[in-house]
């Protein structure tokens, strides 16, 4: 049954992208693709969120306008991040195809979820999107990745220092650090590397250069998967971990008696080894570490 624009931005808000947000959560902040072409939602049936032939843009039959947009590193397409939007390409086949109703999600304001690829299957949620411009000469569209800057003209014209600023924070807070936790929790396999506790929504993706200092970049080398207190005596250098991957405790912490949270989550993961990822390429970077550590031995 078709729908009227009200009860299709009900649908997403609501429904799916509530449904989708909490299944990621619980993973990760990341989805598989199996979950993306058919997703369970709470009432039992079940939504495709992606085409599952060709990907790029995805039009539900019984909607008023696109649903979800993936986007790719190593995609056929030149789509890019600037500011704050993104520059998405249109899909190519037949004159207007896909690309009618991702242009009538502009005309309702409706939001899209956008999936960005992170690793092989792998894709981040990225909610909402909004569609704000149209360029049918160069066949590509803006999107606004954060609702708050539809209100900032980007693409139409440059932004001054104050706009770029706000823009570059809003999608750090939104894109950039999701996806390097995404990133961290996929490697860690949804693991807190010093305990091994095992539920995601429990875990942080700590960095072990400080994010915004030189060589704090948001890549796996730079993360840890790190439970809420582990991640919390990591930044307060209560708990350092090793060049070789071995946790060590505060000294001042070993020597105190106190209740079993200290005695089993802190002073019984001294010594411990560290937890790694699979595969060697996604594990610790030892200078890092050791430069880190430093600043612990020191306290």
């Amino acid at each position: 049954m078709a729908r009227d624009a009200l009860d299709d931005e009900r649908l997403r808000r609501e429904v799916i992208a509530a449904a989708v947000q909490r299944r990621a959560d619980e993973l990760g902040g990341y989805l598989p693709w199996t979950e993306l072409t058919d997703f369970p939602l709470p009432d039992g049936t079940t939504v495709r969120l992606v085409d599952p032939g060709r990907g790029g843009i995805w039009n539900p039959r019984d909607l008023v306008a696109t649903l979800s947009i993936l986007t790719s590193p190593d995609g056929p397409y030149a789509d890019r991040e600037s500011d704050g939007f993104l520059t998405y390409s249109y899909q190519s086949g037949p004159e207007g195809g896909k690309n009618l109703k991702l242009r009538a999600a502009m005309e309702h304001r409706l939001p899209v979820m956008r999936f960005d690829k992170i690793a092989k299957a792998t894709y981040q949620l990225i909610y909402p999107v909004f569609v704000i411009g149209d360029n049918p000469i160069t066949r590509e569209f803006t999107l606004a990745l954060d609702e708050q800057l539809r209100l900032v003209p980007g693409g139409s014209q440059p932004l001054s220092p104050i706009e770029k600023a706000y823009a570059a924070r809003l999608v750090r807070q939104r894109v950039h650090q999701p996806a390097f936790r995404a990133r961290v929790m996929l490697a860690y396999e949804g693991t807190c590397c010093v305990c091994t506790l095992k539920h995601p929504e429990l875990l942080d993706a700590a960095h072990i250069t400080e994010d915004g200092a030189e060589g704090g970049d948001p890549v796996v080398t730079n993360g840890l998967s790190l439970c809420k207190i582990h991640h919390a005596a990591y930044d307060r250098l209560l708990l350092g971990i090793t060049p070789d991957y071995e946790v060590r405790i505060n000294r001042r912490l070993l020597d105190e008696i106190d209740g079993p949270m200290l005695r089993h989550g802190l002073q019984e993961m001294h010594r411990r080894p560290l937890t790694l990822p699979r595969h060697q390429t996604d594990r610790p970077d030892p200078q890092r570490l050791e430069t880190r550590f430093e600043r612990f031995a020191a306290v």
